[in-house]
């Protein structure tokens, strides 16, 4: 009898070393969502898909009232949605903190609805939050960084109600179009100036 508990005890304990494992893994896998709007989005989609420890970028529109909305209707600006970027990322690899530094380094936050030569309230500076640890984070990020611009941040700081993807030839724009008017005039420089400050990689 002896050697068959020992046995059992053996494969009991395999087995919750086993499960020990499998938990781990699931616990490293675990990814978790931001959504900022800085502008047009493609821009931000590039930046971000840069960024190490980021494992997907989508382009989308939030914050606005009417559901599914086309790309056509947010332009009017009527329909009330900014472009935004739903950022999909793991944690142990970089922080939500991390993702705002970028961000504010990613688009002028001062502007009110305008970045550039877009201008629109869709084109406004805006985070998303999904928790009270991202409002947090977020507004202690934003007051942190205002020493950093003679201008007052108008970047709002609201809840997330519902992400809707864009088109699908918004996705990976820039990758797709890279000698696109739009994307050697205004991309591509914003891309090189934070990959020169070592904020995202090339």
């Amino acid at each position: 009898m002896k050697p068959l508990i020992i046995l059992l005890a053996v494969a009991g304990l395999a087995n919750a070393g086993l499960r020990a494992a499998e938990e781990k893994k699931v616990m490293q896998s675990k990814t978790e969502y931001a959504v900022f709007g800085g502008g047009c989005f493609w821009c931000l989609e590039a930046v971000f898909e840069r960024l190490p420890g980021v494992k997907a970028v989508v382009s989308g529109y939030a914050g606005g009232q009417r559901k599914h909305p086309s790309y056509k209707q947010v332009c009017t600006g009527e329909t009330g949605h900014a472009e935004v970027v739903r950022i999909e990322y793991d944690p142990a690899k970089v922080s939500f903190e991390q993702l705002l530094d970028v961000f504010w380094q990613a688009h002028d936050p001062t502007t009110l609805n305008r970045q550039g030569a877009d201008e629109g309230t869709q084109y406004r500076s805006v985070v998303f939050y999904a928790n009270d640890a991202q409002k947090a984070a977020a507004g202690k990020s934003k007051a942190a960084v205002q020493a950093k611009f003679s201008d007052p941040i108008v970047t709002e700081i609201v809840p997330l109600s519902e992400f809707f993807e864009a088109e699908d030839y918004h996705q990976d724009y820039f990758a797709k179009n890279p000698y696109a008017g739009y994307c050697q005039i205004v991309i591509r420089p914003k891309v090189s100036k934070l990959q020169k400050q070592g904020l995202i990689s090339k």
